[in-house]
């Protein structure tokens, strides 16, 4: 998948005739949930405002999100600045994953459920882009709200505010303001053979809505799904896995022939289910046991995200066309099984990424709120 593909996946909601349950957690992305495609337009997604989230077709064309992946394990800055380098001092702790995730798994099975009309997320999605024809790099910032409807035949709700562009680091400001402190920035993208215009000014969210695709389909979890789908997934986790390896094709998320493979896929598609995702409790912690049984997790303590929050890490590494080899991390806090984000660090980066040293975090996902609410969003 290319990594614009990749910075467009989310996931809404919707429930059919039986009622919602579910409250869980809140804080920080991956995706990036998307909306699901229709059968006549096999690509077109949805961007909500959750984990991969969700952002309207409004929010897709701004095509600056982030995909999946994690943070590195710094020292906490502000918020603003929290995408630049991570250094090699990142301490990767040789623990279990294993026991590591099988806790967090029974902390996320015993937070407390919830019901409502909407699920509704909150979450800030982070991007570093190298400048194209100068040396100096930004991060772009946009906040997304979204809310995805528990009933069948409701509307997906989404809204999106452009943050700003700015310089990641001091040189970076600096070679920004010897450049004349331009206000719109052309910027490198993977994948894409032209530069992308950022501007560095803040902008007014703007809000869009449309109809469930055919009625009912909330979320594109490896494929289009209802929230009836979503409320009985498995709480066990082998079923679980085998529910999601159903869609599994050996390519990524979108249907192209970006290599992955079947932990990546479980890793993507479980990180999801535990940040944002409107699921049980029960399915939440399934999906922590799931990954506790991929051989290729990796564990990194102490670990801060893009909002300063400490948090554990769990990781997969892969190579990637676009960018190298990019370690995906999920972060959440163990002492409740919370997820905090998804992000994307540079291990060894390629392509349009060279310009990165290893150990940058190229792309992150906070999720601040997700949960159940009755209140409609507006216009």
């Amino acid at each position: 998948m290319n990594p614009i593909d990749e910075l467009r996946a989310a996931r809404p909601a919707h429930l059919g005739d039986t009622p919602v349950d579910e409250r869980t957690r809140a804080a920080e992305l991956s995706y990036a949930m998307s909306r699901p495609r229709s059968a006549r337009r096999k690509r077109r997604t949805v961007r909500p405002v959750w984990g991969f989230s969700l952002v309207g077709a409004a929010a897709a064309a701004t095509a600056v999100a982030v995909v999946v992946s994690g943070t590195g394990g710094t020292t906490p800055r502000a918020p603003d600045a929290a995408l630049a380098t991570v250094t090699s001092s990142t301490p990767k702790v040789k623990l279990s994953a294993r026991d590591i995730l099988l806790t967090a798994a029974a902390k996320a099975a015993r937070r407390p459920a919830g019901t409502g009309a909407y699920w509704h997320t909150v979450s800030v999605q982070r991007t570093l882009f190298a400048v194209e024809g100068a040396d100096y790099r930004v991060m772009d910032q946009q906040r997304y709200e979204g809310w995805a409807p528990s009933a069948i035949g409701g509307e997906m709700w989404a809204s999106t505010k452009p943050l700003g562009a700015r310089p990641v680091t001091a040189a970076d400001e600096k070679a920004w303001k010897q450049a004349g402190s331009p206000a719109e920035i052309p910027v490198k993208v993977p994948g894409k053979p032209r530069p992308m215009t950022l501007s560095t000014s803040p902008r007014k969210a703007f809000t869009d809505h449309s109809p469930l695709i055919d009625g009912d389909k909330v979320l594109w979890l490896g494929r289009n799904v209802t929230m009836k789908d979503l409320r009985g997934l498995p709480s066990d986790p082998a079923k679980l896995k085998a529910w999601l390896l159903r869609s599994y094709e050996g390519h990524g998320t979108e249907s192209n022939g970006y290599a992955m493979t079947a932990d990546a896929w479980l890793f993507n598609l479980g990180s999801g289910l535990i940040t944002d995702m409107p699921v049980t409790p029960q399915v939440r912690g399934a999906a922590f046991r799931m990954l506790a049984d991929l051989d290729t997790v990796d564990v990194i303590e102490n670990v801060t995200d893009a909002e300063g929050r400490q948090g554990t890490a769990v990781a997969v590494k892969s190579h990637t066309k676009y960018s190298g080899v990019v370690e995906t991390r999920l972060i959440f806090d163990q002492a409740t099984g919370r997820g905090l984000a998804n992000e994307s660090v540079l291990v060894k980066p390629d392509g349009v990424q060279s310009a990165f040293e290893p150990g940058t975090v190229w792309s992150s996902q906070a999720v601040l709120e997700a949960g159940w609410t009755d209140s409609k969003p507006s216009s």
